[in-house]
């Protein structure tokens, strides 16, 4: 038989198979049945083109490599974010971003504060959830990412 190749990608979610017609035929029949679960699934890229917070899906941040070069206590003190709790947990999140660090936990934001000898969060989970709910930040997972519109607000 002759070798084929698929591939294809849902939302966030990619697929490459590569094998005999038969096989490669029957993988496609399997993922366009669950085409709607994965779609589910799948974190999706979003529109910045919607104004209401509520509804708007928001785009990761884009990099600045000025603020990988700052270490964290200076970006904190730089970005006023030294007492109020979300705007630190978002500026830590944005130095994380830029320091290489692709996917986000609040377990990361506490362990940087904690190496950079900063003060502790009170409620981490409690910051990333505030910070979602205005846009800064988005879930995926157990794992988030700053968007745009939190990096533009510090």
């Amino acid at each position: 038989m002759s070798e084929a190749k698929i591939e294809f990608t849902i939302g966030g979610i990619s697929f490459t198979g590569e094998g005999e017609k038969d096989w490669v035929a029957a993988q496609l029949d399997k993922i366009l049945e669950k085409a709607p679960e994965l779609m589910a699934l799948a974190p999706k890229m979003r529109s910045p083109a919607t104004t209401d917070v509520s509804s708007q899906q928001h785009i990761p941040m884009q990099a600045d490599k000025t603020i990988a070069q700052k270490t964290l206590p200076s970006l904190l003190i730089e970005k006023g974010a030294t007492k109020n709790q979300l705007k630190k947990f978002l500026a830590t999140a944005v130095w994380l971003k830029e320091k290489g660090k692709i996917c986000l936990a609040t377990s990361d934001v506490t362990q940087a504060l904690k190496e950079s000898n900063q003060s502790r969060l009170g409620n981490p989970a409690d910051c990333l959830n505030k910070n979602v709910s205005k846009g800064y930040c988005e879930k995926y997972g157990k794992e988030f990412f700053v968007t745009q519109e939190g990096k533009d607000s510090l």
